[in-house]
């Protein structure tokens, strides 16, 4: 069951959730400094990485409240394995550059 807007809020602005969002962005990160080059949008992809890196906390926070709306987080809410987590932030990235 996907979480009431007033959950979702809630999960938007919860400390703990942003945390590990914040994890998982800078993992992706490091990703993507390591890819190839020909990568389609590389460059853009690359200026993300090194922002998320040099400043990971807004990173995380400009990034959290579209990841709780991914389908996946909707479905189990802050609970969301780490794993789960990873794919939702890394498709929330993707949209959202």
């Amino acid at each position: 069951m996907a979480l009431t807007y007033e959950e979702s809020a809630a999960l938007m602005m919860d400390q703990e959730f942003r945390g590990r969002i914040k994890v998982a962005c800078l993992k992706f990160a490091a990703f993507i400094m390591d890819e190839d080059a020909a990568t389609p949008a590389h460059n853009t992809r690359t200026k993300w990485a090194q922002e998320a890196m040099r400043n990971p906390e807004a990173t995380a926070s400009i990034v959290q409240p579209p990841t709780v709306m991914d389908a996946a987080v909707q479905a189990a809410g802050a609970g969301i394995a780490d794993t789960a987590l990873q794919s939702s932030v890394e498709v929330t990235i993707n949209k959202m550059l």
